[in-house]
């Protein structure tokens, strides 16, 4: 047998096709096929590396009559992938710890695989662990919920509202200011996430010695590259170095607290205010690639590509089902739906139940219907509530957000309801981290203790630590509509420029303001 005839049948056996055989060993389709037809022969590092990765002598290769041929051939490289280049948002089986707290934390009855998750987890990275995770997973999906749980957490919008503890703040819908109001909207998000952009991960046991030390304690100004010396990037294990700062930028950069604005803004242009949850997926599938996805984002993006339709793409091998990416992306609908809460809040579920389940789809829920309100009225625990009044009331994010309201009317200080958050959350877990509760709970917190304030409110939300960008930019939303753009202070819009960059496919950056005049023409008066 030839060389060219041992190639062909190497290949043929694996399933492999001419492309998928040439992408593997670095040459064309074309030399492919010249070395099966015996009409080139590929040069003796192409033949050892063929050897190797079929696990077939070279003798075997190169004289294809060798007796060992026909027992090597048969033992032709099943093909894998190389796990350690997936990214362990995307291979389940990596969070299998986050899966179990996730599951405990909804009720599930799971307490019997508690030691099974655990060993599972410690496994390296491979087919086997691969296998025991999707068992797991169907052992999660088929688990009954605790007896004595005491939520009731549905995901379907129509047991959503249900749910719901009414709310009787009336709201009056005035136009005469809405642009600016709008216009103050898109730059307080703007510039709160900014102010945290330049800190997100760091925590808080770095955060508050880097802000007394840099004389921004309390904080009260954005962060500056001129802030850091060779002494401090060297002091902490944060990477200060490889951050964003506003002192030396033109424009926001880009972050996908910001992405998503924007993204939302070109649903609402091409589908309208009846766009459905196919047509978000859709339009995430168009306009990034999945490197601008994290988390359940990540998730939801390759169960889209997989076949996985919302909302199975939320459920799907999903353990960050409940974090806060959803909550970042519920602001534009909150804007175009002004003393309205209840539309913008089912806008939100549309958007959020492709990637989220429960806690995760009501935090969108609840900011977008809080933003609905704020373009009505100044006052900061009315918005709260009746943001509230459109999430369940049986909910853990419910329970949680009113414990920080009454704590607030209570008389409790600013730092003990913030102690009472770090002490129920654990910032040093990525899962209370990034959980849409404890965020939550730190934007109503600063909405509250900030009193108005603009400046005040959006830094006490960065220094808090948690999700600082994320939870900036929420509170920097909500100020940004109750005072309007006017309002807003100089020092913090100066930076910005009026310039918003995107990694959105064919929209690399965007006037703030011209998006501010868009928005305007997708609000309908109710």
């Amino acid at each position: 047998m030839t060389l060219g005839k041992t190639i062909h049948k190497i290949r043929t056996e694996a399933k492999l096709t001419q492309e998928q055989f040439s992408e593997i060993f670095g040459v064309s389709q074309q030399s492919v096929q010249k070395w099966e037809s015996d009409s080139s022969t590929p040069d003796l590092d192409r033949i050892i590396m063929i050897s190797k990765y079929f696990d077939i002598s070279l003798d075997a290769l190169i004289l294809g009559n060798d007796n060992r041929a026909v027992d090597e051939m048969k033992k032709t490289k099943v093909i894998k992938p190389h796990y350690k280049n997936i990214h362990d948002w995307e291979f389940y089986s990596s969070n299998l710890l986050l899966e179990y707290q996730e599951s405990i934390d909804e009720g599930l009855d799971i307490d019997v695989y508690n030691d099974v998750f655990s060993s599972v987890s410690r496994l390296p990275k491979g087919e086997i662990k691969k296998k025991l995770g999707d068992v797991l997973f169907e052992a999660i999906t088929t688990a009954n919920q605790r007896d004595e749980y005491p939520y009731i957490e549905p995901s379907e919008l129509e047991q959503i509202r249900g749910l719901r503890k009414k709310c009787n703040i009336p709201l009056t819908y005035n136009s005469d200011d809405m642009e600016n109001k709008i216009h103050g909207a898109w730059m307080g998000r703007i510039c709160g996430c900014m102010l945290g952009k330049s800190l997100e991960g760091i925590r808080t046991d770095e955060l508050i010695p880097f802000l007394k030390e840099t004389n921004n304690y309390p904080m009260h100004r954005y962060v500056y590259r001129s802030d850091l010396t060779d002494e401090i990037i060297g002091k902490y294990k944060f990477g200060f170095a490889g951050q964003s700062y506003a002192d030396e930028i033109n424009g926001m950069p880009v972050d996908d607290d910001t992405n998503y604005v924007v993204l939302a803004q070109e649903i609402i242009d091409k589908y309208g205010r009846s766009f459905t949850s196919y047509d978000v997926a859709g339009a995430w599938l168009k306009y990034q690639s999945k490197e601008y996805y994290f988390s359940a984002e990540r998730v939801a993006y390759l169960n889209f590509v997989k076949g996985f339709d919302p909302p199975e793409s939320a459920i799907y091998k999903n353990p960050y089902r409940e974090w806060i990416g959803a909550q970042i992306r519920g602001d534009y609908f909150g804007y175009i739906n002004p003393g309205n809460p209840e539309l913008a809040a089912e806008m939100a579920w549309r958007d959020a139940s492709i990637s989220h389940t429960k806690n995760g789809i009501y935090g969108e829920m609840l900011v977008s219907a809080m933003l609905a309100v704020a373009s009505t009225t100044d006052n900061i625990e009315d918005i709260i509530l009746c943001g509230l009044a459109e999430i369940p009331c049986t909910s853990r994010l419910y329970e949680d957000v009113v414990s920080v309201v009454d704590a607030y009317k209570k008389g409790i200080s600013q730092n003990e309801c913030f102690d009472m958050i770090h002490k129920k959350y654990d910032e040093y877990t990525s899962h209370g981290w990034c959980h849409t509760i404890s965020n939550a709970m730190i934007v109503v917190a600063s909405l509250l203790y900030g009193n108005g304030d603009f400046g005040k409110s959006i830094c006490m939300a960065v220094e808090t630590g948690f999700d600082t960008d994320c939870n900036g930019a929420t509170v920097g939303s909500v100020l940004g509509m109750i005072i309007g753009f006017e309002k807003i202070p100089e020092y913090w819009k100066k930076p910005i420029n009026d310039k918003l960059y995107t990694s959105l496919f064919g929209i690399e950056a965007v006037k703030i303001s011209e998006r501010a005049k868009l928005t305007m023409k997708h609000i309908v008066k109710t």
